[in-house]
């Protein structure tokens, strides 16, 4: 057991992790060396949803104008 690979992960502290490798890695159990750890394949974490494009931002902007027009025209009118 002591003389076993150490996992290469570095601690909040700055030191390395101590824990043993899994078995053909480089790193323990918690720091990914555990069997499908990772990003899931395609990387569907990575897909964009449009909300920050230009023409949902200049949508957005528009949409806000026409409220206050509207809010300022019910001041308007009581």
């Amino acid at each position: 057991m002591q003389s076993s690979l150490r996992c290469g992960a570095r601690t909040r502290d700055g030191s390395t992790c101590r824990a043993p490798a899994t078995k053909g890695k480089e790193r323990c159990r918690m720091h990914g060396g555990a069997r499908r750890s990772g990003a899931p394949g395609g990387n569907r974490n990575a897909q964009k949803h449009g909300l920050f494009t230009r023409d949902a931002i200049q949508e957005r902007k528009q949409i806000d104008s026409l409220l206050d027009e509207a809010h300022k025209l019910l001041k308007e009118m009581t």
